[in-house]
């Protein structure tokens, strides 16, 4: 609250004193002559900042060999990581399809023991033949390792330097914890006269 003070006047006692006669002079009357001045408005002037020169830098080439594959001659190959193999899925249709394979309402890697493998080639391949090994304990108690079966994988036509993953599907369930491991990849230039893509799982039992 803003409070104001008021200040009282007091009025100061004066003696009467004669007041001198003043006489007023005339002065002549000056004509003022309305001078107009032209007031120049200036411009403001917007100066331009200069446009920054922008610099395109065309995209650096895929490195080739990829990095952490393993080659062969002009053939690589990869074992990734399941994190790799998850990004990996999230962009690819067909191994999104086979990872959504559905066995007894179950998918199918949640089922079986399944494996995976990154392949390319230099010069591209007309189809691919995986071979791998199905590898475990012998018993609760018995540490041993030991092979319960093989997996023969076949996969379709990649082009120069295009990289694929197969996927490595055994018909062991995956409580019994065995793994897919020895796994090599062939890259076939001749047409195929097997079924592309298929899976043939053989039981070192039978």
């Amino acid at each position: 609250m803003l409070a104001l003070t008021m200040v009282p006047t007091h009025a100061a006692t004066t003696k009467a004193t004669p007041t001198p006669t003043a006489k007023a002079s005339a002065k002549p009357s000056v004509s003022a002559k309305a001078t107009a001045k032209a007031t120049a408005t200036k411009k403001a002037v917007v100066k331009k900042k200069p446009l920054k020169k922008v610099t395109i830098t065309p995209s650096p080439k895929p490195k080739w060999p990829p990095s952490g594959f393993k080659a062969n001659g002009g053939v690589y190959a990869k074992i990734p990581t399941a994190k790799e193999l998850v990004g990996t899925a999230s962009n690819s249709k067909i191994l999104t399809a086979q990872l959504a394979q559905k066995v007894d309402g179950v998918a199918i890697c949640e089922k079986y023991s399944c494996g995976a493998v990154q392949v390319a080639s230099l010069d591209g391949c007309a189809w691919w033949e995986v071979n791998s090994k199905l590898v475990g304990e012998t018993s609760a108690t018995d540490k041993t390792l030991k092979t319960f079966g093989s997996i023969r994988t076949l996969a379709g036509k990649t082009t120069s330097k295009q990289i694929t993953t197969i996927l490595i599907i055994s018909q062991e369930p995956l409580k019994l914890r065995h793994v897919v491991t020895n796994i090599s990849a062939i890259c076939h230039k001749n047409p195929a006269t097997e079924k592309i893509p298929s899976t043939t799982f053989k039981s070192a039992t039978n």
